[in-house]
């Protein structure tokens, strides 16, 4: 470039001194302005001096070496949980970096430090967790010790990962069965608060009285108000043993006795007076007659069967054995005892129980 200038030049200065016929001393001062103006013109296109020697320019960058890692594994290290004696496992991997300090300052054990300072972050997230929440406890651990922080003493910034959070075996089992003890507790808790709860309810409201029992009774019963008059007796004594008390005088002629009988008397027994069946008829309810014939029928008996009067006996027994009173009085009720002849010419002797009858009659 600075030749190709000088000509250029060269060639203009030529030019212009024979155009314009310059003197001998024009011609000799032009010489030296060419060589001042070449010389400027090298030094603005001469390359400015690299610093890196021109024998690297060819290598290729190289990458600045890896930071080298400072870190430590710790392994099943306890840390309390929110319950006293049941302690979490903790294991993770420490890393660390050493923060510049002045020359003068003491030498530090850097993974020592890290560790402690890592310990105590995981410390304060652990105690807040229940034990039965490990992997609950393990993520937030992996939040809280994923940043790198400086420790106390100010000399080291440390973090963990991988972490591992776990509760021992035995540790578990046991609260298993506690859990399911206190489910169970629950449970029982709720069954019996719902058994006192309908207890005062059919104490305090149903049977707080008669009436109470017989409107409770026809609101889930509306279509059976007869039902519910033939019923009366039975909600008296209710609500009478449910106060710890006696039937009310106005209820007692409707309450049935199981010793009752009916108003019939059986053969061979005391009939009632008119006026003793007054009081009698005031006092306790009438029951409903027995269908013997029918209770027979269903066993085959035929009203001529002659095995009729010693069955009806045996029923009337069994009756009698579970204080089914006015089903025995209606069994043997239906035994025959009018007189017959026996087939040899006598008379039944009513004093004298025939064979075959109702000997209990």
């Amino acid at each position: 470039m600075t030749l190709f200038i000088t000509l250029l030049l060269g060639l203009m200065l030529v030019i212009l001194g024979l155009t314009m016929s310059w003197p001998w001393w024009a011609w000799s001062a032009s010489g030296p302005l060419l060589l001042i103006t070449v010389y400027a013109i090298y030094r603005m296109l001469r390359p400015k001096r690299l610093e890196i020697a021109h024998d690297f320019l060819s290598a290729p960058d190289l990458p600045f070496p890896e930071a080298e890692r400072q870190e430590h594994r710790i392994t099943h290290v306890a840390l309390p949980s929110s319950v006293a004696d049941y302690d979490f496992s903790f294991s993770a991997t420490v890393r660390w970096t050493v923060l510049d300090v002045p020359d003068d300052a003491p030498w530090i054990n850097a993974a020592g430090l890290a560790v402690e300072s890592v310990l105590e972050r995981a410390r304060a997230v652990a105690a807040q967790q229940p034990p039965n929440r490990s992997s609950l406890a393990r993520h937030q651990l992996d939040g809280a010790l994923a940043t790198m922080r400086v420790d106390a003493s100010g000399r080291v910034m440390a973090m963990a990962h991988s972490i591992e959070l776990d509760l021992p075996e035995h540790d578990r089992e046991r609260l298993a069965r506690l859990s399911n003890v206190r489910k169970d507790e629950d449970v029982w808790e709720h069954e019996r608060n719902y058994e006192r709860s309908k207890r005062a309810y059919l104490g305090d409201d149903v049977l707080k009285d008669t009436g109470s029992a017989v409107v409770w009774w026809l609101s889930r019963n509306e279509e059976e108000v007869e039902g519910a008059v033939d019923r009366i007796g039975v909600f008296a004594q209710l609500s009478a043993a449910a106060r710890n008390e006696s039937v009310a005088p106005q209820f007692e002629h409707m309450v049935h006795r199981p010793g009752d009988r009916s108003a019939e008397a059986e053969p061979g027994e005391t009939q009632l007076t008119p006026d003793s069946q007054v009081g009698a008829e005031s006092t306790y309810e009438a029951e409903p007659p027995f269908p013997a014939d029918s209770v027979l029928a269903c066993f085959g008996i035929s009203p001529d069967d002659p095995d009729r009067d010693l069955f009806a006996t045996r029923l009337a027994d069994v009756a009698r054995a579970h204080g089914k009173h006015h089903a025995e009085a209606a069994l043997r009720g239906s035994c025959i005892t009018d007189d017959k002849d026996d087939g040899d010419g006598r008379g039944h002797d009513p004093e004298k129980p025939a064979k075959d009858e109702c000997e209990g009659a």
